[in-house]
């Protein structure tokens, strides 16, 4: 059997130190394209490759970042956990998703450890916040992606979110604006962080017009409850809402089927429909859902940062970072330009 080609035989074929060839493969690392160039080509023609493993145990870094999510339903989950992955990946850390549910999050921080993951971002509503303290606990730097913790560890649990009160006071500042009376609103997961604000933002504008939520329902980020929510609050056909704030966009779909082909309503003449998130699908024309757009390339810079400021400087005390992103309303058909 051939012996695999060593960093040593590569520095030798290529004439340069064993130090530029790791720096050659050490992502983020300083040399100059000439030595990078003759360093690739020495590697090509050996069959020579780096030992990420071998790697981590003379850095003390895995440069692994475990994403944990609870399910991909989300639209808005799965496009902004896309763009995270990529852009880790660019700066040389690999991605280990774990995927779990709200019932068994808190078990999941024993596999994690057994990664030696360098951070961790958590990236849903539904997931216990005791799980992000044990991380954290643990000296694993931890991003809340989209949520903030209900209380603080002992230690530094840092979180990416949109500016979630002021989306809920734009989309009832629009309602009120275009006259409308019977403003409805479908929550998500009741306690989570993100439907909290939005619906906190929502009833403080409501409450400065001296209005207030004619109708509530809860959808639970769920396309099925949201259904049933939409059946539950349009039920009485002599005063039904004539707007609706619905806490995601992947609820307001579902929403708006129920209001058109089960119901028989116009939208947005009889009923005006707003969402939250501004997913691809809401521009498609069967949608044009209005919502309110999180920018899920300012959020992912920000966990990006924050992740590489706990890495840089892993030898200071950690701190607790909140990075808020400012949203943006966009009007579309589902409810009056």
């Amino acid at each position: 059997m051939k012996t695999p080609a060593t960093s040593v035989d590569v520095a030798r074929l290529a004439q340069v130190s064993q130090s530029a060839v790791s720096r050659t493969f050490t992502p983020g690392a300083s040399v100059s394209e000439a030595t990078r160039a003759k360093v690739l080509a020495a590697a090509r023609k050996l069959g020579y490759r780096p030992n990420a493993h071998a790697r981590s145990l003379t850095t003390g870094r895995s440069r692994i970042i475990g994403l944990v999510l609870s399910h991909f339903e989300n639209l808005f989950n799965a496009v902004a956990m896309e763009q995270l992955a990529r852009r880790l990946q660019r700066d040389g850390y690999h991605i280990l998703m774990f995927v779990t549910d709200m019932h068994d999050a808190d078990q999941l921080i024993g596999e994690v450890l057994q990664y030696n993951v360098d951070g961790i971002v958590l990236a849903d509503t539904t997931l216990s916040s005791t799980l992000a303290g044990l991380c954290a606990d643990a000296d694993i730097p931890v991003v809340l992606f989209n949520r903030v913790m209900s209380s603080r560890s002992e230690n530094a649990v840092s979180s990416v979110r949109s500016d979630n009160v002021e989306g809920g006071r734009l989309v009832a500042a629009h309602f009120v604006e275009r006259g409308r009376q019977r403003i409805a609103y479908i929550a998500g997961q009741e306690e989570s962080s993100t439907n909290l604000e939005r619906e906190r933002g929502f009833r403080e504008e409501l409450a400065k017009h001296e209005q207030r939520i004619f109708a509530r329902g809860v959808g639970n980020y769920s396309q099925a409850e949201a259904r049933r929510a939409t059946h539950e609050l349009f039920a009485s056909k002599a005063e039904r809402p004539d707007a609706v704030f619905v806490a995601s966009d992947y609820m307001a779909f579902a929403v708006m089927d129920v209001l058109r082909h089960e119901l028989g309503l116009r939208v947005p003449e009889d009923v005006s429909v707003v969402g939250y998130d501004d997913v691809p699908q809401a521009q498609w024309q069967s949608y044009q859902l209005s919502t309110v757009r999180q920018s899920v390339p300012d959020m992912v810079e920000a966990a990006a940062g924050l992740l590489h400021g706990y890495l840089r400087d892993s030898e200071q005390p950690q701190t607790a970072k909140d990075a808020v992103i400012p949203v943006e309303l966009i009007l579309r058909a589902s409810s009056p330009m």
